[in-house]
């Protein structure tokens, strides 16, 4: 029976879940399997991956064919890695222990370009906010500008308005004192 390595997929509608299964070709996609490798959760960031990667290599040498996605993983965890290693075991290329060596010299090379990118990520999503809490704080004090001088204006059309009245007002003393003045002079003309 033809064996394939393959994601099985749980979770909710909008947040997928992943199963990383040994499971007969013609098997349905979320029914039987064979085993449970691990698991895959890409809503996580970074995306979560657990491997058992000694069963997932016992399954590889014995013939199972892993889909695209799920070689993608195990290329990433180093199950493929480590099943070429293995093979040079096999053909007398390399002892286990100097295998051993190899592998866990890879993983933690692979560790640690991990961890840079995370670091890099961090540091750029860091860079990021940032410049967006830079942006709202300029258009933050924009906008307070525009209110100020908006409200600057508007001071000033009131204070225009009230100089407006009062000039208003005096000119309207001025014409009615005037005319009070003309008829004292009148009086004092006739007398």
């Amino acid at each position: 029976m033809p064996v394939k390595i393959r994601l099985q997929r749980h979770g909710k509608k909008g947040k997928p879940f992943f199963w990383i299964v040994a499971a007969d070709a013609r098997a349905k996609r979320d029914g039987k399997y064979l085993e449970k490798l691990g698991i895959y959760n890409p809503v996580t960031q970074p995306a979560t991956i657990e491997l058992n990667v000694d069963s997932t290599v016992k399954w590889l040498r014995n013939g199972a064919q892993p889909t695209d996605t799920a070689k993608r993983i195990l290329s990433y965890k180093g199950a493929l890695m480590k099943k070429h290693l293995l093979a040079g075991v096999d053909k007398g290329a390399l002892t286990e222990e100097e295998a051993e060596k190899k592998f866990e010299a890879w993983m933690s090379e692979k560790g640690d370009k991990i961890s840079t990118a995370e670091e890099k990520a961090a540091k750029v999503k860091e860079a990021d906010r940032e410049k967006a809490l830079e942006a709202e704080r300029e258009v933050n004090a924009k906008r307070e500008a525009e209110a100020k001088a908006a409200q600057d204006e508007e001071e000033a059309k009131v204070k225009e308005e009230a100089d407006a009245k009062a000039a208003a007002e005096s000119e309207k003393e001025s014409k009615e004192e005037a005319p009070a003045e003309e008829e004292s002079s009148e009086d004092t003309k006739k007398a």
